[in-house]
Formats: structure tokens, C-alpha cells, sequence
């Protein structure tokens, strides 16, 4: 199974958040994502597993 990788814009388009509020999060270690060449890139995959936990914590 190949992961999707999704760029800062179609992953502030995939959340629904300003592509700064993107930036800032991924830049804080709050989203998970890594830097190629100084562009950040993102698995799908890993964005879903985190709204989940977000989901979770926001649950207790």
C-alpha cells in the first residue's frame, strides 16, 4: 500500500484551515508532517491517526 503525501496547502484544504494555521501547528510539532527541502509534506495517513487521537482527547 503506497501512503498519499499531501503538501501544506492540500493539507490546510483537507482540515479546512488556513494554510498558516497549517504552517504553525506542522512547525510546532503539532501536526505530524516532515520537511523535504525545506517543504513540508505529510502522509494521509498520519493526518487521520492524528484527528483521531484529537477526537479522542477531546471525548474525555
Amino acid at each position: 500500500m503506497i501512503d498519499e503525501i499531501l503538501t501544506i496547502d492540500e493539507v490546510a484544504a483537507y482540515l479546512k484551515l488556513a494554510k498558516k494555521t497549517a504552517y504553525r501547528l506542522a512547525s510546532e510539532g503539532k501536526l505530524p508532517g516532515f520537511k523535504v527541502g525545506g517543504s513540508w509534506r505529510f502522509k494521509r495517513a498520519d493526518v487521520e491517526k492524528w484527528i483521531e487521537q484529537a477526537k479522542r482527547k477531546e471525548a474525555k
